[in-house]
């Protein structure tokens, strides 16, 4: 199993930028894809972005353009640039690690806000 822990959460107001970082406990080679995930108040947790070990990302049609998703596996961290940031991204971002079939671990989340 693996921890994961996220930092770069925050206030922010709308049109601004944050950071978010997720480091691993242990190496994330052997993972098949990392990914960011939200849960807004009241909603159901949703895909925000994923990246596969071999570095193609994939993207919820509501961040595309804004967002990115990098992994950096010497470093065991997988960061989401977030642009443009919007009221409706306000949420709850939690780090996903997947082994396919085998592993899904997640993290604590980290609270982004967004003002209008």
């Amino acid at each position: 199993q693996v921890q994961l822990v996220e930092s770069g959460g925050g206030l922010v107001q709308a049109g601004g930028s944050l950071r978010l970082s997720c480091a691993a406990s242990r190496s994330i080679f052997t993972f098949n894809a990392m990914g960011w995930y939200r849960q807004a108040p009241g909603k159901q947790r949703e895909l925000v972005a994923t990246i596969t070990s071999g570095g193609s990302g994939n993207y919820a049609d509501s961040v595309k353009g804004r967002f990115t998703i990098s992994r950096d596996n010497a470093k065991n961290t997988v960061d989401l640039q977030m642009n443009s940031l919007k009221p409706e991204d306000t949420a709850v971002y939690y780090c996903n690690a997947k082994r396919w079939g085998i592993t899904d671990d997640w993290g604590q989340g980290t609270q982004v806000t967004v003002s209008s």
